[in-house]
């Protein structure tokens, strides 16, 4: 079966999107800390959020722009063991190439819409309940992976 962009999903492509995954994880971060400017201690990266909510110079939207950033960084670094092994599980248990890769890119795109929504949607409170629904569909994604795995295993 050919995809759109010429990649055949009958070839199991998922343990490349692991490190793919890792890339997207720090995207939200590298952004927030490249425009944070002076804010960004390089020698001191963990006082971060604090230099940054300490410096006046900062408007109030950007610095809360900045501030989702490195929390949708954060997020991405906490589901990416559980995303990782999730792969290597599936891998394992001979899970059917095809939903292997949908699955696995299916996980990357929700991190990509995560941190969109995350970083741009939720100035907005009232849209905050996209940003969740995006993150529960990453974390279906896992699931499905797991329970595949769990029943090839049976």
């Amino acid at each position: 079966m050919s995809f759109i962009s010429g990649l055949d999903l009958t070839r199991n492509y998922s343990l490349f999107t692991v490190p793919v995954a890792w890339v997207i994880c720090m995207l939200p971060g590298t952004w927030a800390t490249s425009v944070a400017g002076s804010s960004y201690d390089l020698a001191n990266p963990r006082q971060y959020l604090t230099t940054l909510s300490s410096d006046n110079k900062i408007d109030k939207a950007r610095l809360q722009r900045l501030m989702r950033a490195q929390s949708a960084m954060e997020n991405g670094f906490e589901t990416l063991g559980l995303y990782a092994a999730s792969v290597a599980a599936a891998n394992h248990a001979r899970v059917d190439p095809w939903w292997l890769n949908v699955l696995t890119v299916g996980y990357l795109a929700s991190r990509v819409a995560y941190i969109y929504a995350y970083i741009v949607l939720c100035q907005n409170r009232k849209l905050a309940p996209v940003r969740s629904g995006i993150w529960a569909v990453g974390a279906g994604a896992i699931t499905a992976l797991y329970v595949m795995a769990g029943w090839n295993l049976m």
